[in-house]
């Protein structure tokens, strides 16, 4: 019953905690009180729920208790507050409406606070990941290919400069949405990619995608029409259309050429594609637009061998150009493997060791092009290497498959 207890907890945790924190923010402005009130809560319902039992609606006793948590302790800390600030916050938890059916617009308003142009772009993503995604410090420097304590000092920058400039809790007038657009997109499409391949757990967390893509949406009828905004949403549908394939029953990954593609979402395939056409409709191609093209072309493949991986790799190679990183160029690399051969792809590899050696995609990569080129020894290396580096569970289960394989 316990453990039974925790598990839900810990899916509700990861489900939740950000509709509370954002509800709590609008009501004192505060993230620092407004975490620590939705993580006591959460202490508080891992101590009672095996005892009494799981609410009926336990996202709102979460968010009651959370607020209930933050008046104790505003009562608890007056030393040192003027009375008018105590009395200030003090009113607004007690008048707040734990209510969740206006917590989406909270999330949105989160969102655009954490993306203020006044806060460099890494923070800004960092900071929304944390309070919006519910993502730990860990699984955030994972994201980021960073050191922990690295992230961590970020997270405490981005939330004092925002209580020192006073920046407002708000989704911004129109005409001031178009610069925080960018860091938006960027903090849904993480948000997404940590639902896609998640630090820890299952594979798939399918609640941060559609998380992602509900907010995508959100933000396109914020902006219609917009290029860059279809473009990310497009690719978050085609990418998430394969969730029900990408693993076996017991949970065990599947890579992208062994998948029943009659178990992918044809729907959502059908809906993503129609998106990505408007976006290209609108004739600025952006780097969401690109990496959609991309997925469209595996999408359209009714077989693995009709995947244009040509095309693919220019297209890789456009992305490339507009947004140069490691992992464009390590997705760049494996395009031109299945184009032209491994030992095409290899060369482009290696050269990215330094940049990504913490990175296990990169190792799994590389291992699987040496295995292919039947060097076995340097593979097993490889493999090893990045298994040293890879977290999650499935992945480690499928690169330990491999490596018993070779």
């Amino acid at each position: 019953m316990i453990a039974a207890t925790d598990e839900v907890v810990d899916r509700l945790f990861r489900r939740e905690s950000g509709r509370a924190v954002a509800t709590l923010i609008r009501a004192v402005g505060s993230f620092d009180l407004a975490e620590d009130a939705v993580q006591e809560a959460f202490a508080v319902a891992l101590e009672r729920w095996p005892r009494d039992g799981i609410p009926e609606n336990p996202g709102a006793w979460i968010t009651t208790t959370a607020r209930n948590r933050a008046i104790d302790r505003l009562r608890r800390d007056r030393v040192g507050r003027t009375k008018a600030e105590a009395a200030e916050q003090l009113g607004a938890l007690e008048r707040m409406d734990t209510d969740d059916t206006e917590i989406p617009d909270e999330r949105l308003r989160l969102i655009f606070t954490c993306c203020h142009p006044a806060l460099p772009m890494e923070s800004r993503v960092a900071l929304t990941l944390r309070t919006v995604g519910g993502l730990s410090t860990r699984e955030i420097a994972r994201a980021f290919l960073s050191p922990e304590p690295t992230v961590a000092q970020r997270l405490v920058r981005a939330k004092r400069k925002i209580r020192a400039g006073g920046i407002p809790y708000r989704v911004p007038p129109r005409d001031l949405l178009e610069e925080r657009l960018g860091g938006v997109l960027a903090v849904l499409y993480l948000v997404f990619n940590e639902g896609y391949s998640a630090t820890s757990g299952d594979l798939v967390r399918v609640d941060l995608c559609e998380e992602a893509i509900w907010l995508a949406r959100v933000v396109d009828r914020l902006l219609p029409g917009h290029p860059e905004v279809q473009g990310l949403l497009a690719l978050m549908l085609l990418q998430h259309s394969r969730r029900d394939a990408r693993t076996d029953p017991a949970g065990d990954l599947v890579l992208l050429e062994d998948q029943d593609r009659a178990r992918w979402d044809h729907d959502m395939i059908d809906e993503g594609l129609a998106v990505l056409d408007r976006a290209i409709g609108g004739r600025a191609i952006g780097p969401y637009q690109l990496q959609a093209a991309i997925a469209a072309l595996h999408a359209r493949a009714p077989r693995p061998e009709d995947t244009d991986w040509p095309q693919i790799a220019g297209l890789y190679g456009a992305l490339a150009a507009a947004t140069p990183s490691p992992v464009v160029e390590l997705n760049r690399a494996v395009a031109v493997a299945m184009a032209d051969g491994p030992a095409a792809g290899l060369p482009l590899l290696d050269a990215l060791e330094r940049d990504l050696d913490g990175y296990h995609l990169f190792h799994a990569a590389r291992a699987d092009l040496l295995r292919r080129l039947d060097r076995r020894s340097e593979a097993e290396a490889s493999y090893r290497r990045a298994l040293d580096v890879a977290t999650n569970p499935a992945e480690r289960a499928f690169l330990d498959r491999r490596l018993t394989q070779l």
